[in-house]
């Protein structure tokens, strides 16, 4: 795990205990909001309210836009429309999820922005399908230039980009770092495959760590969330 993240003074118990905001979680391609079962666990018991939806079709023939619009409306069923949240999105849930932030309104109530080995940059992996959806995630498709031309929106709220150099779906795997980009934290993992990376105690350490920072230490690395994980899952593919 990256050190950054494990050398950190634990947090006051003042900021331990704050109200958490609800946490909705975005799957990527070929899941469902079943992929989560762990990580949803791991942040309930810690007092988060977590949130998954599962977009259909979840095989890459949709478009990420019209995917988008499926989490914004999902949200709004679920939060109402004014409710603050938190907001993570797993692969090709990243891009969805920065679609929802950038395009439809999302910026305006997201605080904290996770991703999670998100292709910002493309997978070369992509160019195997034609499925639309997949296309979209090919290096400098349409879809990531234009969403890439004002990535500095990302600015205005709390974003943080983990990823592992292990990633053998995000190729290469640092298309999923945004550290030159100057857009909040990215963190590498030493996570050993692309599922694991919210399955891993180390994984689930970093997004729980991310989650407690709150806008009064944004230029400062996140402090260490109180609880440990649980043990390690056998990985699901």
């Amino acid at each position: 795990m990256n050190e950054d993240l494990l050398n950190r003074d634990k947090a006051p118990e003042l900021r331990a205990q704050q109200a958490r905001l609800p946490v909705v979680l975005v799957h990527g391609i070929w899941n469902t909001a079943g992929i989560f079962s762990v990580l949803q666990a791991y942040l309930e018991q810690q007092g988060w309210p977590v949130y998954g939806l599962s977009m259909t079709p979840n095989n890459g023939d949709a478009s990420l836009e019209s995917l988008a619009e499926q989490v914004a409306s999902f949200i709004d069923r679920s939060l109402g429309a004014h409710q603050s949240f938190d907001l993570i999105g797993f692969s090709m849930g990243g891009l969805i999820s920065r679609y929802y932030v950038q395009r439809l309104g999302g910026l305006t109530r997201v605080r904290r922005f996770i991703t999670l080995s998100t292709p910002h940059q493309g997978t070369l992996l992509a160019a195997l399908s034609h499925r639309y959806g997949i296309r979209q995630m090919r290096p400098n498709s349409p879809f990531l230039k234009s969403l890439n031309q004002d990535i500095y929106q990302l600015k205005q709220l709390q974003f943080f980009s983990l990823w592992t150099p292990f990633d053998l779906l995000i190729l290469p795997p640092w298309s999923s770092n945004l550290s030159h980009w100057g857009i909040g934290e990215s963190h590498r993992l030493l996570i050993a495959t692309h599922d694991q990376m919210i399955q891993d105690p180390a994984g689930l350490s970093a997004i729980a760590t991310c989650l407690c920072q709150d806008s009064a230490h944004q230029s400062r690395p996140p402090a260490r969330p109180p609880a440990r994980p649980p043990a390690r899952p056998p990985a699901n593919g």
